[in-house]
């Protein structure tokens, strides 16, 4: 199986911010002026270098694109590929922030994939966007270039904790473009929201989970504050400035944003994930799933079934790779059979499908039902609960250690 046969899905990673939250870690470059166009020339070079053949018309293709293209194909050392041209389930462009490339940008990007992927019937096309970049003539081009599905970093609507997290919009921008988004036609909104934040903020945690509520959103993503090394935050709490919250706070805030989330009729199918009914994430469930998946751009990932591959983290660096004509992989890494029983546990316990139990393993998850940590249903399925997905770690590594016996 090669890399390329078989995805149905595909990720694109858009690495532009105005600025870096407080808490992020992520692959992203802060830049004032976007480089639109030279982000899309490195983006379509990957997908000239890597899939050369697949879903390409030269209908339509200028001379110089075609050139282009030959030039780029003669210079690789990748090997050519068999025309390919299924279609894909889902596209998703994060971040960094996607909305920042601005309405014509996220339209190029989007038409040079579906030339390599076109999109099945009724494909979810997703793309984040800070709230402060949504406008009525973005959603507009975002819409007529394919988009159906908006994942807003709203994050919280106290805007002396969105201060603190260096974000760019206050907590009336979240409503505002909301309206904006709806109003245009995108029916299918997700709002993040993170939790267990430092204690002397002082936020109110319920009021944020009742603003949010009100806004009557298809999908909720709920983070946990995370203090990674290298960031402003990391800085601030090695540095004495501010703490950690502790084990009891932060599952207190989760449990009770599970409770009005879920009385409110969203389901919650993922350890950081709700959806209304049918509003499920498509695409990120296939990453759960562990099916086969493209990724694009700066340090994106990406899945064939055996193998993971990964692109140079630094968006300098993968910009450079493409203009010389060379992959800009990082690294990959093929799976074991010990990983791939590691990740099918793990992959089964973090959302609500579960995972059938082996003969004998109910002594092992006995002490974990009394505990009210998972279920085990009539069809010996195991799930687990909210509390159980507090330590879903120590669980998915204790079933492992059993099977793996």
């Amino acid at each position: 199986m090669r890399y390329f046969d078989v995805p149905r899905h595909v990720y694109v990673h858009v690495p532009f911010c105005a600025r870096r939250c407080s808490y992020c870690d992520f692959s992203i470059a802060v830049r004032r002026t976007v480089p639109v166009d030279e982000y899309c020339t490195a983006l379509e070079s990957e997908l000239t270098l890597r899939f050369p053949n697949r879903g390409r018309s030269k209908e339509g293709q200028s001379k110089e694109g075609q050139s282009r293209e030959k030039q780029t194909r003669a210079a690789s050392h990748l090997p050519q590929a068999e025309s390919q041209a299924t279609e894909v389930d889902t596209i998703y462009l994060g971040g960094g922030t996607p909305s920042r490339l601005g309405g014509p940008g996220i339209a190029r990007v989007l038409a040079r994939v579906r030339e390599r992927f076109p999109l099945a019937p009724g494909a979810e096309v997703t793309i984040e966007a800070n709230p402060d970049d949504i406008t009525e003539s973005a959603v507009e081009s975002w819409l007529h270039a394919g988009v159906n599905r908006l994942s807003i970093g709203s994050q919280s609507f106290d805007d002396a904790v969105l201060a603190w997290m260096h974000r760019t919009h206050d907590g009336a921008g979240i409503a505002r473009a909301v309206a904006i988004a709806r109003s245009a036609g995108i029916t299918n909104l997700s709002l993040d929201l993170i939790f267990a934040l430092p204690e002397e903020l002082q936020r109110d945690f319920t009021a944020d989970v009742e603003r949010l509520l009100a806004l009557e959103p298809d999908h909720v993503s709920l983070y946990g504050l995370t203090v990674e090394q290298g960031t402003p935050l990391g800085r601030w709490v090695s540095r004495g400035r501010t703490a950690e919250r502790g084990e009891e706070g932060y599952e207190a805030e989760y449990l009770a944003a599970h409770d009005a989330l879920t009385e409110a009729g969203l389901e919650h199918y993922e350890v950081s994930n709700y959806a209304r009914p049918g509003k499920r994430s498509r695409h990120n469930s296939s990453y759960w799933r562990g099916v086969p998946y493209v990724g694009l751009g700066p340090a994106a990932h990406g899945f064939d079934g055996r193998t993971r591959r990964w692109n140079v983290r630094a968006y300098t660096d993968w910009r450079d790779e493409l203009a010389q004509h060379r992959d800009p992989r990082g690294g990959d890494e093929e799976l074991t059979e010990q990983n791939r029983l590691a990740e099918s546990v793990y992959l089964g316990l973090r959302t609500d499908d579960g995972l059938p139990l082996a003969e004998g393993e109910r002594d092992v998850v006995g002490p974990w039902e009394v505990a009210q940590w998972v279920t085990v249903d009539a069809e010996n399925r195991l799930r687990c609960t909210a509390l159980g997905w507090l330590r879903l770690d120590a669980l998915a590594a204790a079933l492992t250690h059993s099977r793996s016996r």
